[in-house]
């Protein structure tokens, strides 16, 4: 009964798709470069789709789950699955191994290794739904692996990335699987002797409570959130605390930020995607601010500090655009204001030194 899935899921691997989808009564359909092509196979049956579902150790009438799948071969696929308009659906990603590396991915190498580096603290990697975050993170835990001799605990949910083998020791684990929340996990991994703890996401103050406290009692968490960048990273951080426990929030993090690395994938002239990018390392002014809640002085400090190593969204995308690879549309699109993009092309603003 399952041959099918495993056809579908040979094709997709053969194609390089991103996404397997499958809607009982319809053909299965794979996401390709961006776009979703219906493959030339039957329609899915429930019977098929229930056979799937067992396999993950669901109940397709328990409702939505995110889960995850082993096909014969060894790949490992994310699961979601969930209903439209009374059908039963479900969505398939290849859990893909880390193959890129800090440089390949255009990150800053000697930044990310300085972060990683460290023996406690918080690093944050923001950015929309899509825009690569945990790619990012695979790639500077793996070179962590790589190079030093430490136990990697992450909680995720899902697990996106088969982390590699070297050094370290790694145990990656799954919301819903391993653990049952990311707070939880977060208390469970510090009786794990772990050196390093990704966070897959902050969620809620739970969450942003249990991963201060783990940088204060020694350990280097790394993390995500949705922020657009860098200084509304800090005011969504803060805004998961009560109002009444912000002041001691705005402490711990004013202590424990290493930095921030926020970025966007948008088109780009070759037809594939253009990582942009807005990073900051926490220095004395900026712990300053944090403290005192002055939150407003971070996006002029990021464009005045760029010779210190700092970076801009607007310079990110103006160099993209001067070395040819993204177009101006794009570039004027990713600024929040399109002015911005036009005073540095007329050499007006910073970004002409």
């Amino acid at each position: 009964m399952l041959e099918k899935f495993n056809q579908v899921c040979a094709v997709a691997l053969e194609n390089k798709a991103e996404d397997i989808f499958l809607q009982v009564g319809s053909p299965p359909s794979i996401r390709v470069s961006g776009e979703v092509l219906e493959l030339e196979a039957d329609p899915i049956q429930l019977d098929e789709m229930s056979a799937l579902a067992k396999l993950c150790g669901h109940n397709l009438e328990s409702g939505d789950a995110d889960l995850s799948w082993e096909s014969p071969e060894g790949m490992r696929y994310r699961v979601n699955f969930y209903s439209s308009m009374g059908r039963r659906c479900a969505v398939l990603r290849l859990l893909k191994q880390v193959t890129q590396t800090i440089s390949e991915l255009g990150l800053p190498e000697e930044r990310m290794h300085n972060w990683f580096n460290r023996r406690s603290g918080l690093v944050l990697v923001t950015g929309a739904t899509g825009s690569g975050k945990s790619t990012s993170l695979a790639s500077c835990l793996n070179w962590v692996i790589q190079n030093s001799n430490k136990h990697i605990v992450t909680i995720e949910d899902p697990v996106e990335y088969i982390l590699g083998t070297g050094k370290s020791i790694v145990s990656q684990r799954e919301v819903g699987c391993d653990t049952t929340s990311f707070d939880a996990g977060l208390r469970s991994a510090l009786r794990q002797s772990p050196d390093v703890i990704l966070v897959g996401e902050i969620r809620d103050k739970e969450t942003a409570k249990a991963a201060l406290h783990a940088c204060e009692t020694g350990h280097l968490v790394v993390s995500t959130l949705h922020s657009s960048n860098v200084a509304e990273t800090f005011n969504r951080m803060l805004l998961l605390f009560p109002e009444g426990d912000r002041a001691s929030a705005r402490s711990v993090l004013s202590k424990q930020l290493i930095g921030i690395l926020s970025q966007k994938l948008v088109p780009s002239t070759n037809g594939g995607m253009q990582l942009l990018l807005e990073h900051l390392e926490s220095v004395g002014v900026v712990r300053k601010w944090i403290q005192e809640g002055e939150m407003h002085q971070i996006s002029d400090f990021i464009k005045e500090s760029e010779n210190n190593g700092n970076l801009s969204y607007l310079s990110s995308v103006f160099e993209a655009y001067k070395a040819n690879l993204i177009s101006e549309e794009t570039a004027k699109s990713s600024c929040t204001d399109p002015n911005d993009f036009n005073r540095i092309k007329l050499g007006l603003s910073h970004g002409s030194r």
